[in-house]
């Protein structure tokens, strides 16, 4: 499948993964042909069953996502709106969109993001982010505004209702290693390692049957949301699912003829991975 004639996108295919490049200058603002980008993105990949990984990258090694433009904020009405009763909120149904979606996503943050950049980079499955060059805001309250794209929903979940309530209230910027700390990213690492640690990561996911990506994202989310026991009901449910696959039956098969359920086998991942690390 092809990604052409994308306004602030720049979209490459290989080995699986999707390399979306954000290129929206001078800041990178999500505004509306950013928008209009990210629901046609959407409605693209989820089609395309050759790409498995998303990583969102920034062509502006200094900027990620600023925020969303405030000019389309003081356009809106006096008066509230009623309250809605579904998501109809383009932003917020965009980000539930991509967190259901059966591929990982993954947002590679390099510089500044803040805002609505921010709760996109919250509704990706991960986030791993430079030491030195990242910087984490989530500053609406000072403009007398809260988070309207699910930000107060995903900080409250990544760092507790204490730590949310600070980043949003004291809106104060945060390094990628406190960030990391406080559960907002998954890990901060040294700027040249970034990049080749991202892409071994999406390649390692890609690598992963199709199917497979599939049932463990729709576990966890059942491990989020539903009660113990019915999401460990749900699990099994999944994984007897899981263990039926033609694709597993395959890898499992092969996995046994090549002999790594032997001590020697197991042994040597572990110091194979110790060289790597």
């Amino acid at each position: 499948m092809e990604y052409k004639n994308y306004q602030v996108f720049k979209i490459e295919v290989k080995q699986g993964v999707a390399f979306v490049t954000i290129d929206n200058p001078p800041t990178n603002l999500i505004n509306l042909p950013f928008l209009i980008d990210m629901e046609r993105f959407y409605d693209q990949v989820k089609e395309d069953d050759d790409v498995r990984v998303i990583v969102f990258q920034s062509a502006d090694p200094e900027i990620f996502i600023s925020h969303y433009d405030v000019s389309l904020l003081t356009e809106y009405p006096d008066e509230p709106a009623p309250k809605p009763t579904e998501l109809a909120a383009f932003w917020k149904r965009q980000h539930m969109e991509f967190r259901t979606l059966p591929k990982v996503t993954i947002a590679k943050i390099e510089g500044i993001v803040g805002g609505g950049g921010s709760e996109i980079a919250l509704s990706m499955d991960m986030r791993f982010a430079a030491i030195g060059k990242a910087i984490f805001g989530q500053g609406e309250a000072s403009l007398g505004i809260i988070a309207g794209g699910g930000g107060t929903h995903w900080l409250t979940r990544f760092l507790g209702a204490a730590r949310a309530l600070e980043v949003m209230l004291g809106f104060a910027h945060y390094s990628a290693e406190l960030a990391e700390r406080y559960g907002w990213i998954n890990r901060a690492l040294r700027p040249d390692k970034l990049g080749p640690f991202v892409e071994q990561l999406a390649y390692r996911i890609a690598y992963v049957p199709a199917e497979t990506i599939a049932l463990v994202k729709k576990s966890i989310i059942a491990a989020e949301e539903l009660p113990l026991k019915e999401a460990l009901l749900e699990e099994d449910h999944l994984f007897n699912i899981s263990a039926s696959l033609p694709e597993s039956k395959k890898r499992m098969e092969e996995y046994l003829k090549l002999g790594y359920q032997t001590r020697e086998s197991e042994i040597k991942i572990a110091e194979d991975f110790k060289q790597m690390d």
